[in-house]
């Protein structure tokens, strides 16, 4: 009988020590913060990939990532992005006519975003619990900076200062994310993923180009640059127009070619119907492999520091 006591008094002190061990799992972890990069691509008026099958012609992007589960299968997340664009047509198809303008921009921006993500498995409940594999998908609202430069004989020139098109757009601009990822859970406390998130916007202006032509303000470009560019702000023609046809062999506008020409040189896509307020915005798409780490109590003392007290590990 003693034999059988101290058996059962053994027995019920392990398993009393091994359910303590893993009961600091057995919680819900509903913060976690992400780190995550890769590839973006800016579609608008310098860019063609749908048309004219132009190629891939990516940037890059950093982003940190906040997130908080809320509902059986729905998390919320606030974003903040460090980011570049860029557009050449140096690089578009000759069929597009696009080669003719000499246009090119790149912008370095800031975006912030809030996104509702929602997940085809559960994500409320016990942490140690979570899916290996779970895709989701997310929407959501935000704002960018709005900064395009272009590089104008060796040098970047910020480009909404000098309204090319006569027109004064804002220094900010909304962004709609909408998108698609998949995670894996590589430990209790980490996940890995990779996700596409395309941004549609309100503005036709994150390349400085909308204006299918000069003809409704050349005279206002004109204006400022003078007569051999010692006017009051001589880049905004400069820059306006590249197109070699309107360039004298120094690069200098040809003043008396565009107004011959009732300001015919091109600037937008080349079909009216597509740009200003009746046509299409910009956009960009990134393409990013990320790092996701819970957040809870003992994540230290448990993750971090779990060697020293024992060398366990639990997935």
């Amino acid at each position: 009988m003693r034999k059988i006591i101290s058996l059962f008094i053994l027995y019920s002190t392990f398993a009393y020590a091994n359910a303590q061990r893993l009961d600091r799992f057995r919680f819900e972890a509903p913060l976690s913060f992400a780190l995550h990069g890769g590839p973006t691509q800016y579609f608008g008026d310098l860019y063609s990939f749908w048309n004219y099958r132009e190629g891939l012609q990516p940037d890059y992007n950093v982003t940190l990532t906040a997130k908080w589960t809320t509902g059986t299968n729905i998390r919320l997340r606030a974003n903040l992005s460090y980011y570049q664009i860029s557009g050449d047509d140096n690089a578009a198809d000759p069929r597009s006519g696009r080669m003719l303008r000499k246009l090119n921009f790149r912008a370095q921006n800031w975006e912030g975003s809030f996104q509702v993500e929602y997940y085809l498995l559960p994500v409320k409940l016990y942490h140690v619990n979570r899916s290996y594999f779970n895709p989701y998908f997310f929407v959501g609202a935000g704002l960018t900076t709005n900064d395009p430069h272009a590089r104008y004989r060796g040098k970047w020139i910020p480009l909404r200062p000098l309204k090319t098109e006569n027109k004064a757009y804002p220094a900010t601009a909304a962004v709609f994310p909408m998108g698609l990822g998949i995670k894996y859970k590589t430990n209790v406390w980490v996940d890995v993923f990779i996700e596409g998130n395309y941004r549609f916007t309100l503005t036709d202006y994150l390349d400085d180009v909308s204006k299918y032509n000069i003809s409704g303000f050349y005279e206002d470009l004109i204006a400022d640059y003078g007569r051999w560019g010692e006017g009051p702000n001589p880049n905004r023609l400069r820059l306006a127009i590249r197109q070699e046809r309107y360039l004298f062999e120094n690069g200098e506008p040809n003043i008396e070619l565009i107004r011959a020409t009732n300001g015919a040189a091109r600037r937008g896509s080349g079909d009216p119907s597509l740009t200003g307020s009746r046509g299409r915005y910009d956009g960009y798409f990134t393409l990013n492999v990320g790092v996701e780490i819970f957040v809870a109590e003992n994540i230290w003392d448990d993750w971090i520091f779990r060697k020293k007290r024992g060398g366990y590990r639990l997935r």
